[in-house]
């Protein structure tokens, strides 16, 4: 099989397994206090069903890298997106909305412009050490004002993850090329070993900090970190790897049209968040329970206007955007 399909047919199973891990996040966030510890999170089976399916995504994903540029695999995982959207809303026993799909949509729109600009030639560069140490300084410096205290943390926390996770992706290609390449050079090394560490550090904080985002339901936060993840790893991938865009000045216009037509789509989710996650009390007759029950949260919760009087909905996690 040619090296590019097999590269996009390992991206798509990837995105898939990716889309059932984001949705299983945000049922567990959902159901978890925000003032939960990791320790007591890292406990649950919920928990561990996620990141099993998050490391299934992952394996295919670094397989994937071997094959094709970033530039070609990172945006292939806008297809977490159409899985997700639809299946975590049923999981919430609702129909996904039209400004939804609309949403949905222009997001994919935007990356599918984004990925008929990649190149489409096996990687063969690979990060230095001291370019290796400088990503991975710019990306915590990045992180960490994210991560600070401000209005809308979920979708700061979406953005984080979705860096991270391009990054770790710029990371392992890295390791992926280095370790197949049989030029003969040390298969072990400090640099090796410094990038296998970042990427380890990176993956894991970019799973918690997608876990956070989560908290104030499903849509808009993984329609950021979708756009994030291969912003960052594409911009790694043509700044330091030699990766290019087909098609000269052409290319650098549909780059342009298609980050305007995601980012669209990325406030469109976030706007239906946002109705979708309103209080029970704001839509249901009457006064509110003494005692609510939250349920949970999976790309918003549906309008509950005839909802049983015992229970009331809330959003929990992030105020909405």
């Amino acid at each position: 099989m040619n090296a590019t399909l097999l590269a996009v047919a390992l991206s798509l199973v990837s995105a898939g397994a990716y889309a059932a891990a984001a949705v299983a996040q945000s049922r567990l966030a959902g159901r978890t206090d925000p003032a939960t510890g990791v320790l007591r999170m890292l406990g649950r089976g919920a928990w561990w069903s996620a990141v099993g399916l998050n490391a299934a995504g992952a394996l295919l994903h670094v397989a994937a890298l071997n094959y094709g540029p970033l530039t070609l695999v990172q945006p292939l995982g806008a297809l977490t997106l159409v899985v997700a959207v639809p299946l975590g809303a049923r999981a919430a026993g609702r129909r996904v909305g039209r400004v939804e799909w609309r949403g949905t949509a222009l997001t994919l729109l935007g990356l599918g412009a984004l990925l008929l600009t990649a190149g489409g030639s096996a990687p063969h560069e690979t990060l230095s050490l001291p370019e290796a140490l400088g990503v991975g300084a710019a990306t915590m410096a990045v992180v960490a004002g994210l991560s600070r205290p401000g209005a809308r943390p979920g979708l700061r926390h979406a953005a984080a993850s979705g860096i991270t996770s391009g990054v770790a992706s710029a990371l392992t290609q890295t390791l992926t090329v280095a370790v197949t390449d049989h030029s003969g050079g040390p298969l072990f090394s400090w640099r090796l070993l410094t990038v296998a560490l970042l990427v380890s550090a990176f993956a894991m904080g970019g799973l918690l900090l997608s876990q956070t985002a989560y908290r104030g339901g499903l849509g808009a936060p993984l329609a950021v970190v979708t756009l994030a993840n291969p912003v960052a790893a594409a911009a790694i991938g043509l700044a330091l790897l030699g990766e290019r865009l087909q098609g000269g000045p052409v290319s650098l216009v549909l780059a342009l049209l298609g980050t305007a037509a995601a980012v669209r789509g990325v406030i469109l989710l976030s706007r239906a968040q946002a109705r979708n996650t309103e209080p029970a009390g704001d839509a249901a007759e009457g006064p509110a329970p003494a005692d609510p029950v939250p349920s949970r949260v999976v790309i918003g919760s549906p309008r509950l206007a005839a909802a049983p009087e015992s229970v009331a909905v809330r959003a929990v996690g992030a105020p909405h955007p």
